[in-house]
């Protein structure tokens, strides 16, 4: 490392100002800086230094709170792919290495193109290139079914980063969590290839590794097949045919989203993310108690008009991308509420909206994202409207302390 650092240092001045490589300044100044630690300071005045926290670090965290819903994702997206073959062997090396290879296709498209225009823009407006997409750029791929075509990730990422984070300003500045507007781009432009039984388990060859399943094969996820359902007996079951327990549900092998899917994992980056206080305990926390009270009521509701009623307050926790919506969707710090009482508020509202459309839309199985998404454009109401409220009762103490006096 001694010797990438002397090298770096030395070709520094080509990238500085009137060097021959100065085009490209912002690029090798975040290659630079994501591998070794910066020697500038912030000056002499005007530094307000909190903690040692930087962005860096913080999406280190993030991904690092990520991988075990990914590598299960690796293993789920194998497991299924067996499943799919009719195979009863389940070797985990080969399944893992399956799962791998046909998600590293669509992680690499969504950096590319990401990354990509990220320095583009950061090398036109002179600017550091930020280290926000590291997140973006796993999560894309996360929430997608693992079908998904590689061409339509690269329209989407690049209209979200576009379009939703540039536009803006960049890094801390968007309004929108990019990684769900890239999803949301993608369901309601390519609605076929998003939804439906044939794109949530992997039925090719994954870069030339492993068998094709047989042309017709289709299944639905759990939530997909309770849409389609007119009895209060919901039956769920997987690939083999087999019914789905609640406990499969909570392990997460099942059709679904690549890294939605396990409730364990999900939890272990909720642990993570809490006690490295990246997150803030006050929105995950009511996402779950707001999904668990509309899943409550919905389901003392129940009616054979909307099956997805008759699914208890848990199980609408441990289907489709909720869980992960609560640990890592909603506690984005850029798109949430800021203020304590705002945050409680704007959690649960989330998890409120979330069970209402995956209940009461049949058309629309799942509802997390479009609830955080719907959250993320009143988060900055609900803020201003505590803040309003605070003022007003410090007033009116205010007052009543003059009159007292």
């Amino acid at each position: 490392m001694n010797f990438l650092k002397k090298y770096l240092d030395r070709v520094r001045p080509n990238f500085e100002e009137g060097g021959k490589l100065h085009a490209f300044h912002s690029v090798f100044d975040g290659f630079d800086t994501f591998l070794f630690t910066p020697s500038t300071t912030s000056g002499t005045r005007g530094a307000h230094i909190h903690d040692s926290i930087d962005s860096k670090r913080t999406m280190i965290i993030v991904v690092a709170a990520l991988m075990p819903c990914f590598f299960f994702g690796m293993y789920n997206t194998g497991y299924q792919h067996q499943l799919a073959l009719g195979l009863d062997k389940f070797p985990f090396w080969e399944m893992m290495l399956y799962g791998f290879l046909a998600v590293l296709p669509r992680v690499v498209v969504a950096y590319v193109v990401g990354l990509g225009i990220e320095f583009i823009v950061a090398q036109w407006r002179k600017e550091e290139i930020q280290e926000g997409f590291l997140v973006t750029g796993i999560l894309i791929p996360m929430i997608l079914p693992i079908e998904t075509p590689l061409c339509m990730i690269a329209v989407a990422t690049a209209f979200s980063v576009i379009f939703v984070k540039e536009v803006f300003g960049g890094t801390g500045y968007n309004v929108l969590n990019v990684a769900l507007v890239t999803r949301a781009f993608l369901f309601f432009a390519y609605p076929a290839q998003m939804s439906g039984d044939k794109v949530f388990v992997a039925t090719g060859t994954a870069l030339g590794y492993g068998q094709p399943v047989a042309d017709g094969f289709t299944c639905a996820t759990p939530l997909g097949q309770i849409a389609t359902q007119t009895s209060d007996q919901l039956t769920l079951t997987g690939i083999d045919g087999k019914v789905l327990t609640t406990w499969d549900a909570f392990v997460g092998l099942i059709p679904g989203s690549f890294g939605e899917t396990s409730m364990i994992c999900i939890l272990i980056g909720a642990v993570i993310l809490l006690l490295s206080r990246i997150a803030d305990w006050r929105v995950m926390f009511s996402v779950f108690a707001g999904g668990l009270i509309m899943g409550w009521i919905a389901n003392m509701c129940a009616t054979p008009t909307y099956p997805a009623s008759y699914l208890s307050p848990l199980d609408q926790l441990l289907y489709g991308g909720f869980a992960f919506a609560a640990v890592f969707m909603a506690t984005d710090p850029v798109t949430a509420a800021r203020t304590r009482t705002g945050k409680y508020i704007y959690g649960l509202l989330i998890g409120v909206i979330a069970v209402l459309i995956r209940t009461y839309n049949n058309g629309y199985p799942e509802g997390a994202m479009l609830a955080v998404l719907l959250m993320n454009c009143f988060a900055p109401l609900i803020d201003w409207c505590v803040v309003q409220a605070n003022i007003s009762r410090r007033m009116r103490r205010a007052n009543l302390t003059s009159k007292n006096a």
